[in-house]
């Protein structure tokens, strides 16, 4: 899938963000489809297939975190915060209900056109492959399988629905099984934050990950183990 077929649905209250945000999505080639509040965009959201959502926490009606978390009852595509400054706690709540990826108000367009890609790039058309076009690139543990060319998880005999953030996170720790990463460490690697970014942040990606595989395997979602003071590891089953 090029670029030029990335639908992204931009939710935003007021105009001159939306077609900000539309004129610099539209020029890297992006189709932009827009939504002014919440019961809009989750219509359109559940109803169409966008590639990624940028989404703003305040909305009339339905608010952002609202619109994630009904929307994450029925899909996973990607979702990014837009945030006020100042509003950190919506940050927290929005990774908690499942947001991949937040930006500060007032934002440099350039970095938001780094995040789509970023994001993009990570749920690329390989999430559609089918069994028939798998090589043997997985992981295989006892009670979790991670087909890394299809992007499908695989506990206790069932595929796991992740947001691309949550597989990689996932994928990040199985490929280096037994090993300690500090929050840090993920913070940098798998969300690209070099100075900035909230700690919180991984501790909910990991929360949500371990639900989700709990919900099928919880032998899987036992091998996420906390190291008190340091950070996370994916533990082998001995």
């Amino acid at each position: 899938m090029s670029e030029q077929l990335h639908r992204i649905l931009v939710v935003d209250d007021e105009e001159r963000i939306r077609r900000l945000l539309k004129m610099y999505l539209e020029k890297e080639g992006y189709e932009i489809e827009e939504a002014e509040d919440g019961e809009t965009a989750l219509r359109l959201a559940t109803s169409s297939d966008f590639d990624l959502i940028l989404l703003d926490v305040m909305l009339p009606g339905i608010d952002g975190i609202e619109v994630c978390t009904r929307l994450r009852q029925v899909k996973a595509t990607p979702v990014i915060m837009l945030t006020a400054k100042g509003e950190e706690m919506n940050r927290v709540q929005g990774f908690e209900v499942g947001a991949d990826d937040y930006v500060v108000k007032p934002f440099s367009p350039r970095e938001v056109i780094y995040r789509v890609k970023a994001i993009l790039r990570r749920s690329s058309a390989t999430a559609y492959l089918t069994k028939e076009t798998l090589t043997n690139n997985n992981i295989v543990f006892p009670h979790l399988i991670i087909e890394h060319d299809a992007h499908r998880v695989m506990a206790g005999g069932q595929e796991v629905s992740l947001t691309p953030k949550e597989y990689e996170l996932l994928h990040y720790l199985a490929i280096s099984p037994d090993k300690v990463f500090s929050r840090e460490e993920l913070l940098k690697d798998v969300w690209n934050y070099e100075f900035f970014g909230d700690l919180r942040t991984v501790d909910t990606h990991v929360k949500r990950l371990r639900e989700k595989l709990n919900k099928v395997s919880p032998e899987a979602a036992a091998m996420i183990t906390t190291v008190w003071g340091v950070g996370y590891k994916l533990e082998v089953p001995k």
